[in-house]
């Protein structure tokens, strides 16, 4: 059972507050996954995305985070940053866990918000070790969490989505998994494109500028360590396809 400190709290606090702020639209649910692995030479690896599912009366697509500033006119470069915060949180949030003498420790996670509940399910899977590189990995999480199924994608992703169905009927998938359930910690908050009215808009200015002043003060710049790796150009361009 994992033991949750007052830290791993508000760590869960900031990773909420920012994806609140990056989202530009209204939306009904949310599925981040992020991983951290630990390699043999002490460094550190692992990539991050999530979706978004947009707020209307009929079905919408899930949004891809690396869509969003073209979706929305907004600076890549900048936007980037944002996620970048969150990743780094996230990684603070396995630090905590370390702290705590957790053994093994996850290596990948997912959130998830609908209905002002938040939810993470650990996992302990051994990814380098694992028979689905990283965009397989992909592919199976959106099956999984979003419903993305054979019949919705190409050929290529339809073969890795019934290779993995085929190894989870030959229970060859098993592994442990820790879950964490909450109604959401924050109170409402300002997003990057206003899509309110002029009046919610102006009861939210000085909120929203919180935030604003919050996340610079975040991103500015810092001396790159070995074990701050992100993601790489080709997974990214990779997700940007998704």
């Amino acid at each position: 059972m994992l033991h949750h400190t007052k830290k791993i709290r508000k760590i869960y606090e900031n990773i909420q507050t920012k994806i609140y702020y990056m989202i530009p639209e209204k939306w009904n649910q949310l599925y981040l996954y992020a991983s951290v692995i630990d390699k043999e030479n002490g460094e550190q690896s692992g990539e991050l995305y999530f979706y978004y599912i947009p707020k209307g009366i009929l079905k919408k697509k899930p949004v891809n985070v690396y869509e969003i500033p073209n979706k929305f006119n907004l600076d890549e470069n900048e936007y980037m940053q944002f996620v970048k915060i969150i990743y780094e949180q996230i990684k603070n949030l396995r630090n905590e866990f370390k702290e705590t003498g957790l053994d093994p420790l996850w290596s990948n996670l997912t959130m998830s918000i609908e209905d002002l509940n938040f939810k993470v399910e650990y996992n302990y899977n051994d990814l380098l070790s694992s028979p689905f590189d990283s965009y397989e990995r992909h592919i199976i999480w959106r099956y999984q969490y979003l419903n993305i199924g054979p019949e919705q994608v190409n050929n290529k992703d339809r073969q890795i989505i019934n290779r993995y169905i085929a190894q989870v009927q030959a229970n060859k998938t098993t592994s442990k998994t820790d879950i964490y359930e909450d109604k959401i910690y924050i109170r409402d908050v300002g997003n990057m494109v206003a899509y309110n009215t002029t009046e919610e808009n102006e009861a939210m200015k000085n909120v929203e500028k919180q935030e604003v002043v919050e996340i610079k003060e975040e991103i500015k710049p810092k001396k790159k360590k070995k074990n701050q790796i992100l993601l790489s150009e080709d997974e990214l361009k990779k997700m940007k396809e998704q």
